[in-house]
């Protein structure tokens, strides 16, 4: 077995292993602490909530572990297994162009891996969810979307490829600096368009009403300097029985969005406060720190990508007989989130400040207590545990958990 085989199993093995013991400390953190609802939360959740939300995150947790369990299969059966190598002597066999051959290998990549796929969200979806009463997708509803998506990704996935892999081809030695061009400006494409024009054909955005709700929003964004292309309701419901809030769009299409199922569980004084919550987002300029993170990690891997791209130890060692750019492509995309796994931690201790940032600019434009009724409801509408490990919450959750946040909201006074 060559030496980058042996390394790729230990990382693949060191990745798992640690994944499966901390979601089976936190099966066991969550377990132990559901039979009593924490202090901070006795007066606002009921101990049949916080059993439900126990019960919910534990059936989760569980449906994580065979999941990392398949996903570890499926991506040895791709690589060591030969499954990819397969698939790229598949599409080589009809002589095409390097580039078609690779358009051609890369869409079927992405087709496979949905429908394989499949079975394992229409499970979360119409038996997880279903169970706890949150599913509200019909079958239709679910395959429909799953077409669309496949629809949107040949539409706009296959031109976006086929730049790509010329670029990587023909470009010269640093080919990545212009591929990182591009996908950046794709990227900032997207999150222009996606309010637009291809979240519609998924959701339905209705107006906010006039009214007092539209009036100290309206009232709200001028205090804060803030301006939208519009304040939107999408039917959430249709899909879903959580609830969310968001802000979606760049530059002059910026939109403002409420699930349905949100304003219903909300009273005035929570959705100001959710939404003073996303605008601290903007003004402590998350958006943009984001943004140029991803910049910067994208810039890296594809530096790293351009190394190699050029090693014959990275084809073989990976189950791939043939070095060419889309199976080096593919390899790439697959194989770096098993190495790339254990900073996660890192990353989640940014977010967690940047949601600490924009629970204080809340409290300062709106009023520390009403997001933190809003918040309590939406742990107990959402199912969402209010104990979760620490350990795991350091590694998965972007969000800090719940105690933690509530006691910081209170520093910042009713």
């Amino acid at each position: 077995m060559e030496t980058f085989s042996i390394i790729f199993l230990v990382a693949l093995a060191a990745s798992l292993v640690v994944q499966l013991w901390l979601a089976t400390r936190h099966l066991h953190h969550v377990k132990q602490h559901s039979a009593q609802v924490p202090s901070e939360f006795t007066e606002k959740i009921s101990l049949e909530a916080h059993t439900k939300a126990a019960t919910y995150t534990q059936v989760k947790t569980r449906y994580e572990r065979i999941g990392l369990i398949i996903g570890t299969l499926l991506l040895l059966i791709w690589t060591l297994g030969g499954a990819l190598n397969w698939l790229d002597q598949f599409w080589s066999g009809f002589s095409y162009s390097p580039l078609i051959t690779g358009i051609a290998f890369l869409l079927s990549l992405i087709v496979i891996t949905t429908v394989v796929d499949l079975p394992m969200s229409a499970y979360q979806t119409f038996v997880i969810e279903q169970r706890f009463g949150f599913n509200r997708t019909t079958p239709g509803v679910f395959f429909g979307d799953l077409v669309k998506q496949l629809l949107l990704t040949l539409i706009i996935g296959t031109p976006l490829i086929a730049v790509v892999l010329w670029l990587m081809g023909n470009a010269g030695e640093y080919w990545w600096l212009y591929v990182w061009a591009v996908w950046t400006g794709f990227g900032l494409f997207m999150m222009w368009a996606y309010p637009a024009f291809i979240a519609p054909l998924f959701n339905k955005f209705t107006p906010l009403d006039e009214g007092s709700l539209r009036q100290r929003i309206d009232n709200l964004l001028t205090r804060c300097g803030f301006k939208s292309n519009g304040i939107f309701i999408v039917d959430g419901s249709k899909r879903s029985g959580h609830g969310n809030a968001y802000f979606t769009g760049l530059g002059a299409n910026k939109r403002i969005v409420f699930y349905d199922t949100l304003i219903e569980s909300l009273n005035e004084d929570e959705i100001e406060a959710v939404l003073a919550h996303e605008l601290g987002h903007f003004k402590r300029k998350h958006i943009i720190k984001r943004i140029g993170l991803m910049m910067f990690t994208t810039l890296i891997g594809l530096m790293a990508l351009g190394w190699l791209i050029q090693q014959n130890w990275f084809y073989s060692g990976l189950g791939v007989e043939q070095s060419s750019i889309h199976s080096a492509l593919a390899l790439f995309m697959m194989v770096a989130p098993v190495f790339t796994f254990f900073i996660a931690p890192v990353s989640s201790y940014f977010m967690r400040k940047h949601e600490f940032e924009a629970d204080d600019y809340a409290a300062q434009q709106s009023k520390a207590g009403w997001l933190i009724d809003a918040l309590v409801k939406m742990y107990e509408e959402n199912a969402s545990t209010l104990t979760p490990d620490p350990l795991y919450s350091a590694f998965h959750d972007s969000h800090p958990p719940a105690s933690i946040r509530i006691a910081h909201l209170n520093t910042q006074g009713a």
